[in-house]
């Protein structure tokens, strides 16, 4: 590079006309950079393109070989072969591909099911094995620092369910079922699932994140390597952790969400606290708080299992972490909707 402006009148100096012979010595060749032989494969293609002959003594260098493939074209009358278009078949390959990878999915989900359900039995043991720690660590984040989003969102719901059911009702001069109906809903259904879609959210997105990040850094594999069985460490205490904090959250969400509904109540039709609190006792069946309740530790498991098992998944990319962080909530939220469905057809048929 330093003797480039040498090196390139040097190499003028060439003959380029027809009929020229050039032989090119490479025999005591000791070293040679690529700026030279750049210059040199360059003028001796000029060489050629004027009808002269090229030819050498030993090896070539080897720049050579890298200088033709990245300077060599496609010729440009070579048409390009359009792929046929075949919908069927790439619509059967797409189901039968999008088959396979479902079952799969379901089988290591199964087996991933079943090595936690091992685990617990294990650890049942001894207090030691449950990790009781990490589990006090998991319920606070996962539950104590959920409560103010949990309240503020069970709260506005509430208010929003009860202005839309007065405003419906009076027309019919049939406001004091507002009470009922945010009551019921409340405690039944709204509770509880805007509970658990806030914590797939927040919770199952980070059970996911954190143990990716530590799948991508080696550290899963370490305390493999150091005989720690790393589901007692990671997954179980999550999961225990999550089953506890959900129903919890879960009472105050309705608490909260009964606080919005009277407060509406009051405001806008004039329903006094101790008539809300009465109409309440009465509208409930003795079953309307648990059918709300019972579905919260169903709920927790759903949500802990997915955000572990996609957690468990990540490998080799930072890509890969996003997408099954995505996947995970996407997945929980899906999961704990189809749950609440077979819940009410289960409570309509058993009239719980």
């Amino acid at each position: 590079m330093a003797n480039i402006e040498q090196l390139e009148a040097a190499l003028a100096q060439f003959p380029a006309g027809e009929h020229r012979r050039i032989s090119v010595d490479c025999g005591k060749l000791e070293s040679l950079d690529l700026a030279g032989a750049w210059l040199l494969h360059a003028r001796l293609e000029q060489v050629r393109a004027g009808g002269g002959k090229v030819e050498f003594k030993g090896e070539p260098p080897a720049h050579f070989t890298f200088i033709q493939e990245i300077t060599a074209k496609k010729p440009e009358s070579a048409a390009v072969e359009a792929k046929p278009l075949r919908p069927v078949h790439d619509s059967l390959e797409r189901v039968g591909r999008t088959t396979v990878t479902t079952a799969r999915n379901a089988k290591e989900a199964l087996g991933f099911f079943g090595r936690i359900a091992a685990t617990f039995l294990r650890s049942l043991r001894s207090f030691q094995h449950l990790r009781l720690p990490s589990i006090a660590r998991h319920i606070y984040e996962t539950g104590i620092q959920a409560v103010p989003i949990v309240s503020l969102i069970a709260f506005l719901i509430s208010v929003i369910i009860a202005y839309l059911s007065a405003q419906q009702l009076q027309q019919f001069g049939a406001e004091i079922y507002t009470v009922d109906l945010v009551a019921i809903a409340v405690l039944r259904e709204m509770g509880v699932l805007l509970t658990a879609i806030i914590v797939a959210g927040r919770s199952g997105s980070a059970f996911a994140a954190e143990i990716g990040v530590m799948r991508l850094n080696e550290e899963v594999d370490a305390l493999q390597s150091m005989g720690v069985d790393y589901y007692e460490v990671l997954v179980l205490p999550r999961l225990i952790g999550l089953l506890v904090a959900l129903p919890l959250l879960t009472i105050v969400a309705d608490a909260m969400g009964l606080a919005g509904g009277a407060l509406l109540s009051s405001w806008l039709l004039d329903i006094p606290l101790g008539q809300f609190i009465t109409r309440v006792q009465g509208a409930l069946a003795p079953t309307t708080f648990w059918a709300g309740l019972v579905k919260a530790p169903v709920f927790a498991l759903l949500i802990a299992m997915v955000g572990t098992f996609r957690g468990m998944q990540v490998r080799d990319t930072s890509r890969e972490l996003g997408r099954l962080t995505t996947m995970a909530v996407v997945q929980s939220i899906f999961l704990v909707i189809f749950a609440d469905a077979i819940f009410a057809i289960v409570f309509v048929e058993l009239d719980f």
